[in-house]
């Protein structure tokens, strides 16, 4: 059993190839799992090498299955893979489209481009319920606030990746939706009570369970209602063992969110909390970063197993769970040519990806009749937006209406600086204030108030992230959403904005 320790690991490393590190804890930890992040990506050509690198590696160290290697491509604004694949529409703009058809086909896309890139695992469907307008963390990452919408979508994903042949993981259990603070900076607490866990944040769960799910990953969260203290979920066997296991029947592999996340390292550290996951009930504890951190677990673990600490029964419940699910998913004879990728059906993905986009822009409401819009040649059209990555929503602007201003907020300018700004938009005959999560930036707010405020002419404002931002000015008359400033989004948002087509998206939480 000693040398299947490394199965209850999944590891991250530097580099674009195979890293000597890397290389080490496969061969001689026998780390069964190996996560990947933009730092390990170049284009689809090289992934597949790298994952095809990393099979080899592990089978000529004597591994008996192939490895587990995952990363988060959830979509919208986090995609691990950028524009070397589809860019399908995140969580919250398919909670827009609300059609769980859709939901199904982008994973079964997805799955297909990843099994063919040599991925064997998605960190995904976030299946959080997003009910709280102030969390950091989760947001366009949930499908929407109402729980049964996301069970529908993320059920649906679930079956889309299983037919796709690559393993869906739900997160974050039991639920980091109504939370304020992030788990990679401290730990946040659920202070609801067990029937309202019930009634809301398990319910996805419970259908991603029914739908097939054979991966959940655990927040870094304290639920005081289940556990009677503030041990995270990833550490307590109250949430895993007596929830997860008992209450809902769930008998797959449970994987803990990143530990060095500041919720366990600033609290019980890596190694520790390595070793009391293994207790709570987790399979697979991810350590994504840090070289130290991941041998100081590895050996901590070892250290509890020869101490008595951590039973051989559980470790070795945990080690055939994570073998099983690798024998229903993977084979050494299976794994993808080099030109798998190459030979998929992209124009299809492609025509995918522009239906749901097309589907998703939303309408919140336009007071003032501005829209569509129709500008003659010389009218001056002023686009103001915070200093972010808004270079499609410029360029394919500037394609519909040449006669176009951008002002780029700066992202150090003081709230004394906004009138400045403000008399720079002049005489246009139309403002476009494009908002990424206004409704948490002073400077954002009163931007868009200081505009509504002057009065000269209409303005429109677009939120290319949170839909919330409305609250922070609702007397805006003109709001549209696109929940990501991604390029296909951002070509739908335009679409509409200039009467090439209707808005058809709803809005997936109450404003």
């Amino acid at each position: 059993m000693v040398d299947q320790l490394g199965q209850l690991f999944m590891v991250g490393f530097r580099g674009t190839s195979i890293s000597a590190e890397i290389a080490e804890l496969i061969q001689q930890q026998h780390v069964g799992g190996v996560i990947l992040f933009e730092r390990n990506i170049q284009n689809a050509q090289q992934v597949s090498a790298l994952t095809r690198s990393l099979q080899m590696c592990a089978r000529a160290a004597g591994h008996p299955a192939p490895l587990l290697i995952a990363l988060d491509q959830e979509h919208g604004m986090i995609r691990r893979l950028g524009e070397h694949v589809t860019c399908f529409p995140g969580n919250m703009t398919l909670g827009a489209i609300a059609s769980e058809e859709i939901a199904y086909e982008v994973a079964l896309a997805t799955g297909r481009e990843l099994t063919a890139l040599g991925l064997t695992m998605n960190l995904a469907p976030v299946v959080d319920v997003n009910n709280n307008p102030a969390n950091p963390v989760i947001g366009v990452r949930s499908f929407g606030e109402d729980p049964l919408l996301v069970a529908c979508l993320g059920a649906a994903q679930v079956r889309g990746y299983r037919d796709a042949g690559i393993i869906a993981t739900l997160k974050h259990f039991p639920g980091h939706g109504d939370t304020s603070v992030d788990s990679h900076l401290a730990l946040p607490v659920m202070p609801h009570s067990f029937a309202r866990l019930q009634s809301v944040e398990l319910l996805p769960f419970q259908s991603g369970i029914e739908a097939g799910a054979e991966c959940i990953m655990t927040a870094h969260i304290a639920f005081p209602a289940l556990t009677h203290d503030m041990t995270p979920a990833t550490l307590s066997p109250a949430v895993l063992q007596g929830l997860l296991r008992t209450m809902l029947g769930y008998q797959g592999v449970i994987i803990s969110d990143c530990m060095e996340m500041k919720a366990i390292s600033a609290t019980v550290g890596v190694e520790r909390g390595s070793v009391l996951a293994l207790q709570a009930g987790i399979d697979v504890v991810l350590i994504s970063h840090r070289r130290d951190r991941q041998h100081a677990a590895l050996a901590a673990v070892a250290d509890a197993i020869q101490q008595g600490e951590l039973s051989l029964e559980g470790v070795y419940e945990a080690i055939q769970r994570v073998l099983a699910l690798k024998k229903r998913y993977l084979s050494w004879e299976t794994l993808p040519t080099p030109t798998a990728f190459a030979d998929l059906d992209h124009a299809a993905h492609q025509h995918l990806r522009d239906t749901a986009y097309a589907r998703s822009t939303t309408l919140v409401k336009d007071e003032a009749g501005v829209l569509p819009l129709e500008l003659a040649a010389d009218k001056r059209l002023v686009l103001l937006y915070r200093d972010v990555d808004l270079g499609a929503l410029v360029q394919v602007l500037r394609d519909y209406h040449p006669n176009t201003q951008t002002l780029a907020v700066p992202q150090q300018v003081s709230l004394h600086q906004i009138g400045d700004i403000l008399q720079m938009v002049g005489d246009a005959d139309i403002v476009l204030v494009a908002t990424v999560n206004a409704y948490r930036d002073e400077v954002q707010t009163e931007l868009v108030r200081g505009l509504v405020h002057l009065k000269r002419c209409p303005v429109i404002g677009l939120a290319l992230a949170s839909p919330y931002d409305l609250l922070a000015y609702p007397e805006l008359s003109t709001y549209l959403v696109t929940y990501e400033y991604t390029r296909p989004a951002i070509e739908a948002l335009l679409r509409v904005l200039f009467g090439e087509a209707q808005a058809q998206g709803h809005l997936p939480v109450n404003l």
